[in-house]
């Protein structure tokens, strides 16, 4: 009975002080947003921030996107021909890269690619104490460090959605046009047929947010991660995890209100 006891209280300290993290993770987050407008204090960041993730994320991103749209050709493009509608192809391609792949494959490397980066780098930064000095020195961490990385975190999202479509779309045009024997007018034809103008706005939503999202529990276990080099090791790890996990529960959530709000095309 005391070994339950013990276990049940383990448990709740456990969930204690997962639901504190969450908070204090929303609090940084908030924080970060709440001195946005103060442009000239972090827009010199802010550029080099946006440099650094396009430079570690622009070309695995064409590496993943291309044979995703091939891979997505290939096997729709093999079921359409043997019911006779070969050029659906191309609205299946476009509907899956716009709507699901696009967003999340962004967000994902920024999270695996930069987001690791920015837990390391900001890990460092407490193991030599460099945001307590910046306390000290009556500069809030959060406002010079953080910001700047949530909105080009953002940014960088957004801007690779486009990348990841272009890519995606060439790679399914070699497969069903080239391999597959497809007309590229009905190809390209079909890839509009099933697409919505508010596909595009929400798609573009959820790489700025997914990216904020990453941003922030990078940035947040990095200025948390325990003191040596272990710590900051185990930060970058949990920073990658949690962040892809959060990423997709709220992937879902707002394809689920997508979809009730906005039926599909048929």
């Amino acid at each position: 009975m005391a070994l339950v006891d013990k276990a049940i209280s383990r448990g709740w300290s456990m969930g204690d002080r997962a639901l504190e993290r969450t908070g204090e993770l929303f609090a940084t987050l908030l924080e970060g947003l709440r001195r946005s407008w103060d442009v000239r204090q972090w827009w010199r960041e802010f550029v080099e921030q946006c440099w650094f993730i396009a430079k570690v994320t622009a070309w695995p991103v064409l590496l993943i996107a291309l044979p995703l749209g091939a891979t997505i050709a290939l096997h729709v493009g093999d079921i359409s021909r043997q019911i006779g509608a070969q050029s659906a192809t191309g609205s299946a391609v476009m509907l899956g890269l716009v709507r699901e792949v696009a967003p999340l494959a962004s967000a994902l490397l920024i999270s695996g690619a930069a987001g690791s980066a920015m837990t390391a780098d900001m890990g460092a930064r407490r193991i030599r104490e460099e945001l307590d000095a910046l306390e000290v020195m009556g500069i809030n961490p959060v406002h010079r460090l953080v910001t700047p990385r949530l909105w080009a975190a953002s940014v960088v999202g957004v801007l690779l959605v486009s990348l990841i479509i272009l890519a995606g779309v060439a790679g399914g045009y070699y497969f069903n046009v080239v391999r597959q024997g497809v007309s590229s007018g009905a190809y390209f034809d079909g890839a509009t047929l099933l697409l919505q103008p508010t596909d595009l706005f929400v798609t573009l939503f959820k790489a700025g947010l997914f990216g904020m999202i990453a941003a922030t529990v990078a940035c947040y276990l990095g200025m948390t991660c325990e003191m040596g080099p272990r710590g900051v090791g185990r930060a970058v790890n949990v920073a990658v995890v949690a962040a892809t996990l959060l990423i997709f529960t709220v992937n879902y959530v707002i394809t689920t209100l997508y979809l009730v709000l906005v039926p599909p095309r048929i």
